[in-house]
Parts: structure tokens; C-alpha cells; sequence
């Protein structure tokens, strides 16, 4: 199993532990690299949302959870990274969602594949591999 950052909706369903086939692919994750990893902008986005909906016990769970992940920063590479990205999709047609941006460049600079359930915001990438860990 390859080395990955988890995109925000992956977060998600890890957390819920519900999906079997992304309770699978969690497990295997963790019993050989002992962490996940996402990028500060799925902390961001996971944390405004807990907040929004005011749900203290999911936010003190992800607080957990964060404690225990390797939350990788928005470094100046990643933006340089992000911004090429979005000159590509506004070239090529396709959406350019700053956090999907921020989020596919930081895999690339981490040198991990990423891991998402949104497939077509990140097709479109050159370079970016990923993965849907809901996919048997």
C-alpha cells in the first residue's frame, strides 16, 4: 500500500467507519505506516464544518484524530504548486476549487498518492495519482 494523504471526504469516512471497504483499507493503512496524513486545508474544512453544525462530539473526536495524524502544512511550494494547477484547469476547462487544489498539490510535494471518493475533481491533474479506498 502505497503512501498517501487523505483528501477531506476520505476523512470523513474514516471517522464514520462505516463503509467497509474504507474501514478495510484504514485498517491496512494504519497496521503498516501507524498514521494518516492530510493536508491543513482538510483540517481547516473538517473543523468549520463540525463548527457550523455545532457538533461538539464529532469536533473533540477529529481533535483526536488530528492529534494522532501527521497533518502536513500549506507550504510555499504547495501554493506554487496549487496556482500552476489552476492556470492547467482554467486552460483546460475544468473546476478549480482552491482546497481540491491546495490538497492534490500537497500529495504531489509529500510524494503521496491521494486518497479520495471525488475522483473527477483530480482526474484532470498531470502528475497526481489517487485512489478511492470505497472501491473494493
Amino acid at each position: 500500500m502505497p503512501l498517501a494523504l487523505l483528501d477531506t471526504d476520505m476523512v470523513s469516512e474514516v471517522l464514520k467507519r462505516k463503509h467497509p471497504s474504507v474501514r478495510r483499507n484504514a485498517s491496512a493503512y494504519l497496521r503498516q505506516y501507524h498514521q494518516f496524513a492530510f493536508s491543513a486545508i482538510t483540517r481547516y474544512e473538517a473543523l468549520r464544518g463540525f463548527k457550523q453544525k455545532k457538533a461538539s462530539l464529532q469536533l473533540q473526536r477529529f481533535v483526536a484524530f488530528c492529534q494522532h495524524s501527521l497533518v502536513l502544512p500549506i507550504s510555499e511550494d504547495v501554493l506554487d504548486r496549487a496556482a500552476e494547477f489552476w492556470v492547467t484547469g482554467y486552460e483546460g476547462g475544468h473546476s478549480r476549487n482552491d482546497a481540491d487544489l491546495i490538497v492534490a498539490a500537497t500529495a504531489m510535494e509529500s510524494g503521496r498518492i491521494l486518497v479520495t471518493g471525488n475522483v473527477p475533481h483530480f482526474s484532470w491533474i498531470p502528475g497526481l495519482i489517487f485512489q478511492d479506498w470505497r472501491q473494493p
